[in-house]
């Protein structure tokens, strides 16, 4: 009975201790919480239950597999995609579909406004027309901060959203606006969406 005890005690604080070591918030680097030659089966050993493959959205009402992390908080949640269908290596992540969120990358999360990006970026940057399947990212840094590889390689995308739908002047394909332009900032979108791109081997 007493040795049955002390296993189990043991089990809990092994248990504690590897979900502990799982990062659940805080700064995204190129290496956590999710690695370049991270895999489909590597998430899920590290991760258990809060690792569920899924289909996600992609680009132009595309959809593709990949693994979501912590599904069931909204807050926490991350997309994995993989370079390939065999979900062989990750080929980076994404942060959306939140209000918040209780990851950063370079200084930025979801819900950050144009001024919080233009203040990590250090300098003013251009975001592609509104209301159309590519509009709101960031397509030119101008030279900023995030426009430089993050320590390890992976690069930095971000997308902006409003409550409302974004004025004429803002919208459509070939549109490009300045994050200080009257009209944006008046408007004041803020980031729906955040890209970790991991480089290619």
């Amino acid at each position: 009975m007493k040795r049955s005890a002390t296993v189990t005690v043991l089990f809990l604080l092994a248990s504690s201790a590897f979900a502990q070591s799982v990062p659940q918030e805080g700064p995204i680097t190129c290496a956590s919480p999710v690695a370049p030659d991270d895999t489909e089966r590597s998430l899920k050993q590290r991760y258990g239950k809060d690792a569920v493959v899924q289909e996600l959205p992609g680009a132009e009402g595309e959809r593709y597999k990949g693994v979501v992390l912590f599904p069931k908080a909204s807050d926490r949640r991350i997309e994995v995609a993989f370079t390939d269908d065999k979900a062989g290596r990750a080929s980076g992540l994404t942060l959306r579909d939140a209000k918040t969120s209780r990851w950063t990358v370079a200084g930025v999360t979801i819900g950050s406004s144009l001024a919080d990006v233009q203040k990590a970026n250090g300098k003013p940057f251009l975001v592609s027309g509104f209301e159309w399947d590519y509009g709101g990212f960031v397509i030119d840094w101008k030279g900023g901060a995030l426009s430089r590889p993050l320590q390890g390689g992976c690069t930095v995308s971000i997308r902006f959203g409003g409550k409302t739908g974004a004025p004429r002047s803002l919208s459509g394909d070939g549109v490009k606006a300045a994050s200080d332009h009257a009209a944006l900032v008046k408007w004041a979108p803020v980031v729906t969406a955040i890209g970790v791109n991991f480089p290619d081997k």
